[in-house]
Parts: structure tokens; sequence; C-alpha cells
């Protein structure tokens, strides 16, 4: 249905003043977080603040050259966005240490405040509901017979979260099968996709009906190796992923190539929200409450 009205907040602290605020990104190359800091971009440019962006590029030892960075800036707030609290601990502390405050996008399995990583909010539609809602769609559009291969990467806290609850409604459903667990790393999608979808389909060949994925990145690099196969683009195996919803996936959903649904982030409005969460975390009151809804995407 048509979203007319707005559900989240309409009520929190003046806007504090001029404040300096870093986002970190995990990987610029993932859709999903390119969407969110455009997001805090916009929005920290309508609350009078300035907002630098910082790329992690995807490896952990850029993250954390990334967060030293951005501790370098003496920022007034730090937005993190998509990567997990745990690995990079030490700088969190450091952060709470400093008395700046942190929010976070996809920062964890579960959205709200993260007292324990330091995280003031953790802003994110919520998991389960999202890996559902993709399993779902597979188990109904094959009409319970959906034989599925599952990517995710084990790096991510929130990715193993995402991959197991579709997992777990997959295995509930009686005509459906799990063929393998694929554990991948996102940032290496480009290098690694292409082969290891043509190794996938010698294995299982026309068994394989399904691919579910906790981030449309994976897909992006799995059509030509499909295509080669003989694979049509709205055929076997038809892709569904449990997140984000970038522009490249719209595109292949819409024109029916390689991909067949997405349960998308409101990106640029989480990107708004993050930056409504850090100024509650200045006016030193609770987080906002709101968890936006879930959507899914077909053609």
């Amino acid at each position: 249905a048509k979203a007319d009205k707005w559900d989240g907040p309409t009520a929190g602290p003046k806007a504090a003043a001029a404040k300096k605020i870093v986002f970190v990104a995990g990987d610029l190359k993932n859709g999903g977080i390119l969407g969110a800091s455009d997001g805090v971009k916009e929005a920290a440019a309508a609350i009078g603040w300035t907002a630098t962006v910082i790329d992690g590029q995807g490896s952990v030892s850029g993250r954390t050259a990334a967060m030293g960075q951005a501790m370098t800036l003496k920022p007034d707030g730090i937005v993190v966005g998509g990567f997990d609290t745990k690995e990079q601990q030490v700088v969190f502390d450091a952060a709470a240490k400093a008395g700046i405050p942190v929010v976070g996008w996809h920062s964890g399995p579960k959205p709200g405040p993260e007292p324990e990583a330091g995280i003031f909010a953790n802003v994110t539609t919520n998991p389960q509901d999202v890996s559902n809602t993709a399993a779902y769609q597979a188990i109904a559009d094959s009409n319970g017979k959906a034989a599925v291969v599952i990517f995710t990467d084990t790096q991510y806290e929130i990715a193993v979260f995402k991959a197991r609850a579709m997992e777990a409604v997959i295995k509930k459903c009686a005509g459906c099968t799990v063929l393998e667990f694929v554990d991948s790393p996102i940032a290496e999608s480009s290098n690694r996709m292409p082969q290891l979808t043509t190794t996938l389909l010698q294995k299982y060949g026309d068994k394989w009906t399904y691919s579910l994925a906790i981030n449309d990145l994976y897909f992006d690099f799995m059509g030509p190796s499909l295509s080669a196969a003989g694979k049509k683009g709205d055929g076997s195996p038809k892709a569904i992923s449990a997140g984000d919803g970038s522009e490249s996936a719209y595109q292949r959903i819409r024109a029916k190539q390689y991909q067949a649904g997405t349960v998308p982030e409101p990106l640029n409005m989480q990107g708004w929200q993050l930056v409504d969460e850090l100024n509650r975390a200045f006016g030193k009151t609770e987080w906002s409450g709101y968890i936006s809804g879930i959507h899914l995407v077909t053609a």
C-alpha cells in the first residue's frame, strides 16, 4: 500500500548548533552504506552541521584506519555504517572516554541502543522480519518447493543473523531444501561471485532454483555466469535479497534480469534518522524508538 502518512517521531530536542560529525563507512562500494551516507550528508546540511564521510574500503584494516582518522578529527559525534561494533571495540571505547556519542547503521543484529558496545542507537529495520520476508517470498513463489543457496559473510554479526534466519524459515517448509550455505566476503564479490556461480551451477544444475543473500551486492556479479550457462534472466535460479535495495538491484528487478526481489531499507530516510538520533544524544534524551517498516520489492 502507498505510505502517505509519516509514522515516525514528530518531537525531539531542539537542534544542537553547528556540530561536526563523521560518517565512517564500512565500504562505499556497498549501495546500502552509500545510500545511508547520502542521507546523513543531506540531514546534516538541513540541521546546520558539518559532515565528513570516510571510507573503510571493505577491509578490517581499512575500517581501523578510518576510525582512527575519525577520532583525529575530534568530531562532536560519529556515525558508523555497515560494520560490527565488536570489530572496532577499542575505538568505540576511546570515543566513549572522550564523550563522543556514536550511532550506528547496521552495526549490530537489532535496532536500538547497544550500551555494551558504546552505541547510542543502531538504525536498521528488524533483521528477523527482513529475513523472514525474503525467505517467505521464495517459498510462496515456488509453491513450497524452493531449493535454495544462501549467501552470507560471517565477518558480520548481522549478516550471519539474517542468513541463519532465512535458513530456519526454508527448513520449516516441508517441500523446500537448503542446498548450500555459502560464506563469501561481501567486499570480494566482484572477484569471487562469477567463479562461485559457475561452480554452484556445475554442482547443482537445475536443482538450484533460488538464491537468497544478505545483500544485493552478491547478485551484482552473478548475471554473466548464469547467462553463459544458458540461464534466462527471469528463470531459475531466482535471486532474492534480504538487504538494502541498491540502485543496481532495482534495475535488475525492473528488467527481470537475474534478480526477482529485494527487501530494501529506506536508506536515505535512515540517514536522516541517524542525524536525528545523534541530536537526541547531544540533547541527553532517549533514542527515538523508531523502526521503519518492511517492504518487498518485485517487478
